[in-house]
């Protein structure tokens, strides 16, 4: 024993000192027998178990930690994509394409000077405002045709059967619109205007082939292809002329250039003798050639174009294409088309 208390209290310092120093080095020694253990122990998988209950005294319950389950992730439900662009042959309904249905304008021809207030004055354009969704039928049964009429002038190909061509242009037309017409009452909300008129060579105009026609389009043919789309019995009809041999070039050139001619010339209070004189000047001033011989062109006399009224292809008015027509003037609210019939006699 230590003689002073000095020397006590020193002892006992030491000796709780050295009490620590030992309780560390055991817990120390603990440590790393417990790291070299994990690291020694097989990898898994499973997440680490609860820490086993405990009571409110702290006691360790008796119930054994449970391993957390995994929870599996569901997929996300992709939803359906909105198509962008039409389908070859096109069989997407143009709703599809437009769900705001607001349908593309086109080319708009403005009014010659005589007549700008038509677009210049503030009433004018609120009349048009108003008959918004007159227009917007309009243009809906234009952006089918157009549409149709891109997949028709790749589609027909010389030697396939006119039925074909027919049902083909007729099948997309009912696809676009929605309305196959198989249910009374259907076929009037919007699908095709009229029969598909496929008229060849001397055969002008409004030559639909019946089931079980067995003609074909030929490589020398020129093919005249006429159909119409309806939205709401508006009407939209429209034509363009096939030819496979380039010889007829100019006699489709020259018919494109008279087409556009009779568009811009027309308007409100305009004189249809007055468009039927323009459209002949222009037309009539093409030559085609065909084997080695030079032929003018010429507009036929007793085919016309005519205004439209809903649900009725053949309004009334007859738009001529050769100059000397009676004075009959378009009106604010009429429809009409502008076709145009060329022959060069050979």
């Amino acid at each position: 024993m230590p003689d002073t208390p000095q020397e006590s209290q020193g002892a006992g310092i030491t000796a709780i000192n050295s009490l620590e120093v030992s309780l560390s080095k055991e817990f120390l020694k603990t440590k790393l027998e417990d790291v070299e253990a994990e690291d020694n122990a097989p990898e898994s998988d499973d997440e680490p178990e609860d820490p086993p209950a405990t009571t409110n005294g702290g006691d360790t319950g008796s119930t054994p930690g449970k391993k957390k389950k995994k929870k599996k992730k569901k997929p996300k439900k992709k939803g359906v994509p909105v198509p962008t662009t039409q389908s070859d042959p096109p069989r997407i309904p143009l709703s599809s394409l437009f769900p705001s249905r607001v349908y593309p304008e086109g080319e708009c021809v403005e009014y010659k000077d005589d007549n700008l207030s038509r677009t210049t004055n503030e009433e004018k354009r609120h009349l048009d405002r108003i008959n918004n969704d007159t227009h917007q039928d309009f243009r809906q049964g234009a952006e089918i045709h157009r549409q149709v009429r891109q997949y028709a002038k790749k589609m027909i190909k010389p030697g396939m059967a006119l039925t074909d061509i027919a049902n083909n242009i007729e099948d997309s037309v009912r696809a676009l619109s929605g309305h196959n017409g198989l249910t009374e009452g259907d076929g009037l909300i919007a699908g095709m205007g009229f029969p598909t008129g496929l008229s060849i060579n001397n055969c002008a105009a409004h030559y639909t082939p019946n089931a079980g026609n067995k003609m074909i389009v030929g490589e020398k043919d020129v093919m005249k292809v006429d159909f119409g789309v309806h939205v709401n019995g508006k009407i939209v009809d429209s034509a363009f002329t096939v030819a496979f041999d380039p010889t007829y070039d100019n006699l489709l050139a020259a018919v494109k250039d008279a087409t556009d001619t009779g568009v811009r010339e027309a308007g409100i209070d305009v004189r249809v003798c007055d468009i039927g004189s323009a459209i002949q000047e222009v037309m009539e001033s093409y030559e085609v050639e065909i084997g080695g011989v030079t032929y003018p062109v010429k507009a036929i006399r007793n085919l016309n174009g005519h205004s439209i009224n809903p649900y009725q292809i053949h309004g009334g008015k007859s738009v001529p294409i050769v100059k000397g027509g009676d004075q009959t003037k378009m009106e604010e609210g009429e429809f009409s088309n502008c076709d145009q019939y060329i022959g060069s006699n050979p």
